[in-house]
């Protein structure tokens, strides 16, 4: 597998991916009628640093690294991570993970902080406590799942003090 930096030309690769992540509403935000050009500035607006992790040449998965806050809170890193649903269970988040954490350290960040990660979607919980994150805070049925009704979303944070560039 091999993650560079994704230019815009990408995104009709990354839109199937994004639509059908999106299409299940259990761990995005975004409804599923979002349309293509909304998901095209979600990855490639202005101060968006996207990636995308090809696997023999197809795209598998993307992430988009950004700060979390403006100016003051510009210090700590946020980012969003999509797997092709068919690619799932091959390692593409855990290698995006880590490939994230190298570049948000090279980008000069000291931390990164998840604002909201979906606590029924047990695979990602699972991958970022792996990666070192540690739940800092729960917002209470933050979230309206497909199929489980209103769950709870969970704040995410880990410093970057250990990370090897």
């Amino acid at each position: 597998m091999e993650i560079r930096r994704a230019v815009e030309s990408d995104f009709a690769a990354m839109w199937p991916i994004f639509h059908a992540v999106v299409a299940h509403g259990t761990t995005y935000v975004f409804a599923a009628e979002t349309s293509y050009e909304d998901g095209l500035g979600y990855w490639f607006a202005p101060g968006v640093t996207s990636y995308v992790a090809e696997d023999a040449g197809r795209i598998v998965g993307m992430y988009k690294l950004v700060a979390n806050q403006r100016d003051l809170g510009s210090h700590v890193a946020n980012a969003s991570f999509m797997v092709d649903p068919c690619y799932s269970g091959r390692g593409a988040g855990r290698e995006m993970g880590q490939h994230c954490l190298r570049e948000a350290k090279k980008a000069g960040y000291s931390a990164m902080q998840f604002n909201f990660v979906v606590s029924t979607n047990k695979a990602a919980v699972s991958l970022w406590q792996k990666l070192g994150f540690a739940i800092v805070g729960t917002l209470p049925k933050a979230f309206s799942h497909k199929s489980l009704g209103y769950v709870d979303a969970y704040v995410m944070h880990r410093s970057l003090d250990d990370i090897q560039t």
